[in-house]
């Protein structure tokens, strides 16, 4: 299924976090300027082609000023790996034993694996958030918010000191250890998000786990890693989450105004 929605974006005081002090958006241009458009695909598409949609996303935001958020599937599961992240990390033989399949993100950051989960993409102008800090912690807000909606308690994490060891360092998974402003739950890892800029625009994608493992990454790794620190909705729920109630959450917290059209 998808769904196409335009509307106009409006400052929602009601995501404050738990736990967290207001932060400090202050959008250089005011952002009921700027116009949404909604994309829902609960069906799927392959690794290779929801990151060029993504990326196509985001040139468009830097030629018209579009701001963009969608919510999408991986089918078939699919293991990303960061744009500047060696391949040589991972075994490539076993990758192919396996069967999996595997993408480039145009974004930087550790290997994701894409399996039972929401992915969301916002492609927009810088200017809409006032920055790219501000748009990275205002974007994990309105998460927080939709997950708060389903029953779980999501806080944003506070500045995290460096791990003492040197396995820590290096870990296999964009979950293994939450960095400031992500979405945690009981401490835990709930999304993981990346972000890249084009010109006047920025894409920030990421994960929001709804079940399953990040073992896989792990398992392909040439590397000793760290423990994944990641949670899953269904998990915190003590229930199966589908798709389709997150992305509704979504969409209801991000508060889009009625299309203009059809």
């Amino acid at each position: 299924m998808r769904q196409t929605k335009e509307a106009t974006e409006r400052r929602n005081d009601g995501t404050g976090m738990q736990h967290e002090p207001p932060h400090s958006f202050r959008p250089s241009v005011i952002a009921s300027q700027f116009r949404w458009e909604l994309m829902v695909d609960s069906e799927g598409q392959g690794g290779v082609q929801n990151m060029a949609t993504d990326a196509a996303l985001l040139a468009e935001s830097n030629v018209t000023g579009q701001a963009f958020l969608r919510l999408y599937r991986f089918d078939p599961p699919c293991l990303s790996l960061g744009r500047n992240e060696p391949a040589d990390q991972y075994d490539q033989a076993m990758i192919a034993r396996l069967g999996l399949d595997v993408v480039r993100r145009p974004t930087g950051g550790r290997a994701v694996w894409h399996q039972d989960e929401v992915t969301y993409a916002v492609a927009a102008p810088i200017a809409m958030f006032g920055g790219l800090r501000n748009a990275y912690r205002a974007i994990h807000e309105r998460l927080a918010a939709a997950i708060r909606s389903l029953g779980a308690d999501a806080t944003l994490a506070r500045h995290q000191p460096p791990p003492s060891s040197t396995l820590l360092h290096h870990p296999a998974s964009c979950f293994a250890i939450p960095a400031r402003g992500e979405v945690l739950v009981a401490g835990r890892k709930l999304v993981g998000s990346a972000q890249v800029r084009k010109g006047d625009a920025f894409l920030q994608h990421g994960s929001i786990l709804l079940g399953g493992t990040q073992e896989i990454v792990s398992t392909v790794s040439r590397e000793r890693r760290a423990v994944s620190g990641e949670t899953t909705l269904s998990a915190v729920l003590g229930r199966p989450v589908t798709f389709e109630e997150v992305a509704d959450a979504i969409v209801a917290t991000w508060d889009l105004a009625p299309a203009d059209t059809p």
